[in-house]
């Protein structure tokens, strides 16, 4: 039941287990949230051990060395245990990475150790004075072979590295550590996919993968095209027309689809590690040298770099486009990954423009529209690319302006992203109930098309605004903003989702769940225009 509707969550759930002591889906939020726990014990006077096990790919996150350096600072007891795979979700990047890996080479020094000590034991009268001898002065001797004076600056014990696909010699070093007083860390150097060959050739791969079958490695079930893809196969055509575009990404190189433009253009790509922060002001910085940097990003990751967005970025009105990956609901990822808040965190900002693609052709579109613009953008999209429902197409595309896509006097569903399809669906079906309705695609959430918004409130017909997000600040709020604002008296009722968090599972049971689905939007319109009276319903 892993990842699926009602079952286990992929990611630690405190109402799954008593032993899921904390949540977490966002990375390098480990040592914080134990440094917290371990405060918490002793205010209360208690004296267990806190362990934090945070992988190495978390270490390219700022906010963990906020939290070494409260910590060392402070000497809190607490035992980290580094879990160094030298993967996060792609290959690690960055200068503590390297430094990491000269520390794993030192796994070798530590067996050599065993051995020395197993002949000098056997050495009889001197054998045991003499490694004595040798024991007292080891940091002396392991500093010519390891540096581990990194975390030691920061005020922690360190302790490896060992092999930490080795059980034995985990448990052996956690007993040692919990006899020290003071922050430790062990470093454990393992590989990813340990135990199954395929896992342990291509650990990117089998990073959280929908399920497999064990004997070939191929995955259940079709793949679909992305709309990262999509996106980068654009972008890498006009970059090579315009050498300031550059690529970034925050150690999803795959995941976002920046490897190929990787490939296209070494020298114009920038995997940063797990530091949206850092990425965005990066962005802002390369603009302001007259770049024109693409960051790509999932959409709930941005979350972190909000500040860089408004005060780096937007402040100075840059050239930043921001490219949001993963939009709407998530999926199996579940609730700490759903990108159904981006509306409501970038449109308020000034100076930002915020887009959403009806399908990948509208999305091939904003992208050059978005470069010539020249000012701060975000395009925010699913994982996988769609297509409208035949007989439609969206015609051409410009910032601000949106299309309708067919027209009736009963209702119109003015709709944004994924949900464009959605509303031609219902239109389609509920024709055949008398119902005739206007579908506008509205592809700029930011700025709105006043015109157009002016037209339909003219018509005196109801209006529902659809959209794959948190109704609170989202698109429909805008819309109802901007009927305010011009004092319209028209009925507008907004489709979006509730204010709960939305689980993992398969998006066709979600978008039911939280009203979304096509026939939940077909009753919200039959609904919408009984109470408007203007038409019969059958």
């Amino acid at each position: 039941t892993l990842r699926t509707y009602g079952g286990l969550s992929g990611f630690p759930s405190r109402c799954e287990s008593v032993y899921d002591c904390f949540e977490a889906g966002h990375a390098s939020t480990a040592i914080s949230a134990a440094l917290g726990f371990a405060r918490a014990r002793d205010a209360r006077g208690e004296k267990h051990h806190v362990v934090a096990v945070v992988g190495d790919g978390a270490l390219t996150g700022g906010m963990c060395y906020e939290a070494l350096n409260d910590c060392g600072n402070s000497k809190t007891r607490l035992i980290l245990v580094l879990n160094d795979n030298e993967m996060s979700i792609a290959q690690n990047v960055g200068a503590l990475s390297k430094h990491l890996s000269s520390l794993r080479a030192s796994v070798g020094w530590n067996s050599t150790k065993k051995r020395v000590k197993s002949r000098l034991n056997r050495i009889p009268v001197l054998g045991r004075p003499l490694y004595r001898l040798i024991h007292t002065t080891k940091r002396m001797i392991k500093s010519i072979f390891v540096d581990e004076g990194f975390f030691s600056a920061l005020g922690f014990r360190y302790l490896g590295p060992i092999d930490g696909n080795n059980l034995a010699a985990v448990e052996n070093m956690l007993r040692q550590a919990k006899q020290l007083d003071e922050p430790v860390v062990i470093h454990c150097a393992t590989k990813k996919g340990y135990g199954y060959n395929r896992a342990e050739r291509r650990p990117e791969a089998f990073h959280g993968t929908p399920p497999f079958l064990v004997e070939t490695g191929e995955v259940s079930g079709g793949s679909r095209q992305a709309n990262g893809e999509v996106a980068m196969h654009t972008l890498i055509d006009l970059a090579r027309q315009d050498e300031r575009i550059v690529a970034v990404t925050a150690a999803m190189p795959l995941g976002t689809c920046t490897h190929l433009f990787e490939q296209a253009f070494p020298s114009r790509h920038f995997d940063v590690g797990i530091a949206e922060e850092h990425a965005v002001t990066l962005c802002a910085g390369m603009a302001s040298g007259g770049l024109r940097p693409f960051f790509f990003v999932y959409t709930t990751f941005l979350q972190r770099g909000y500040d860089q967005v408004l005060h780096d970025v937007c402040i100075q009105n840059l050239p930043v486009v921001l490219m949001l990956d993963r939009a709407g609901i998530s999926n199996e990822d579940g609730q700490s990954h759903q990108g159904l808040y981006d509306f409501a965190y970038l449109r308020h900002i000034p100076n930002m423009t915020v887009l959403a693609p009806a399908d990948a052709a509208e999305l091939e579109a904003m992208i050059p529209a978005a470069l010539q613009l020249g000012a701060p953008c975000a395009i925010r999209y699913p994982k996988n690319a769609e297509c409208l429902p035949d007989g439609y197409a969206v015609d051409g595309f410009e910032i601000g302006c949106w299309q309708s896509l067919r027209r009736g006097d009963d209702a119109a569903l003015v709709a944004t992203g994924t949900m464009t399809a959605a509303a031609l669906r219902v239109a389609d079906r509920l024709e055949a109930e008398d119902i005739r309705l206007t579908v506008v695609n509205a592809s700029t959430v930011k700025p709105l098309d006043g015109a157009c918004l002016d037209a339909l409130f003219a018509r005196n017909i109801p209006i529902l605004t659809l959209e794959e997000h948190v109704a609170m600040g989202g698109f429909g709020s805008a819309v109802l903003e901007y009927a305010a604002a011009v004092g319209a008296a028209v009925r507008i009722r907004t489709l979006a989702v509730g204010d709960f968090f939305v689980p993992h599972g398969d998006h066709a049971q979600l978008l039911k769940d939280v009203g979304l689905d096509d026939e939940s939007i077909a009753q919200a319109v039959r609904t919408t225009v009984r109470e408007a009276g203007v038409c019969s319903v059958r």
